[in-house]
């Protein structure tokens, strides 16, 4: 076969049956026009955006793209998409279909479509046969997406508030609770500033106090509950710088839990299509065409060589 289908055969065969070529690839062309218009295949329009994330932590050692993925290919956010859009009815799926569910799930793999470009951004697209309907898909999506993390943060925040005010509220109790018991040294034994009432006392005691029963008096109540005023003043402070501390924390975890930012940013965003993009007609035409030459060459060929063995068996001389 080899040597028969060389480049001189192939031309022979070309020259002698041209006219029948010309009608099958010819048949062949306008059957793959007809094959490949609406009636038979539903024109697809495809929607896309290309996205960065945006003001999100990497989790594990995924990259925020990575994660940006997972995000997208939720179960959540594909059943909130399959809902707002009730793709059931779309697609044509009866809900009544044994295999519904995987049916569904293979339709909206096929026309949806998520994917990281090689400049670490994540490529949205949808394919739909109605080009308004691809386009708010793909908002959709970054809508949910956005709504997804954004629950994610205030789940997360929310128990670092709740936390951080469990701390605080602590802190503050403490602090209240020294508080009363300086105010009842400075109500019972009138010690009120430790290191300047001593000084006072020392030097109105050095001086002419010596007799004095007020001075004398508070200069007891210093000597026995001193020790506990300076250390009261102590923990005082030392509660107040750690409460400062914890409520300067709890303020950020509020702000963050309270704050409504967006987790997306967008680089192309999705537009309604004016121009399918599924299938491409002229691209079937083109294959169907150089298919059907070459094959139409190959069969000829070997009923050609069929034909000639025949016809050399039957010229041959019975001996």
């Amino acid at each position: 076969m080899e040597e028969y289908f060389n480049s001189k055969n192939i031309i022979n065969i070309l020259i002698r049956w041209k006219i029948h070529i010309t009608v099958i690839v010819v048949v062949s062309v306008l059957l793959a026009m007809f094959f490949s218009s609406p009636i038979f295949i539903t024109p697809l329009y495809k929607s896309y955006a290309v996205v960065y994330p945006a003001n999100v932590s990497p989790y594990s050692d995924e990259s925020e793209t990575e994660q940006m993925i997972q995000m997208f290919q939720s179960k959540d956010i594909r059943d909130s998409i399959i809902e707002k859009f009730d793709l059931p009815a779309h697609y044509g799926i009866d809900k009544g279909y044994e295999y519904f569910n995987s049916t569904l799930l293979f339709e909206y793999g096929q026309k949806v479509k998520i994917a990281k470009t090689p400049y670490e951004a994540v490529d949205i697209e949808v394919m739909d046969k109605d080009p308004k309907i691809a386009c708010d898909m793909v908002n959709e999506i970054m809508h949910q997406y956005n709504l997804k993390v954004k629950s994610l943060h205030k789940e997360k925040f929310k128990e670092v508030v709740i936390d951080f005010k469990a701390i605080t509220d602590m802190k503050k109790r403490d602090i209240d609770s020294l508080k009363n018991m300086a105010k009842d040294l400075g109500t019972q034994y009138g010690l009120l500033d430790y290191p300047n009432q001593t000084r006072e006392i020392m030097r109105a005691y050095l001086g002419a106090g010596r007799g004095n029963k007020e001075v004398l008096n508070l200069k007891k109540n210093m000597e026995e509950k001193g020790g506990d005023m300076l250390m009261l003043s102590e923990l005082m402070a030392s509660e107040a710088e750690g409460y400062s501390t914890f409520k300067l924390d709890y303020d950020r975890a509020v702000l963050n839990y309270n704050r409504d930012y967006t987790y997306v940013n967008i680089l192309n965003k999705p537009y309604v299509a004016d121009k399918k993009s599924y299938p491409v007609r002229w691209v079937i035409v083109l294959l169907t065409a150089f298919s059907t030459f070459f094959l139409s060459v190959i069969i000829i060929g070997m009923v050609d060589r069929r034909r000639m063995k025949r016809s050399a068996l039957a010229e041959t001389p019975v001996v």
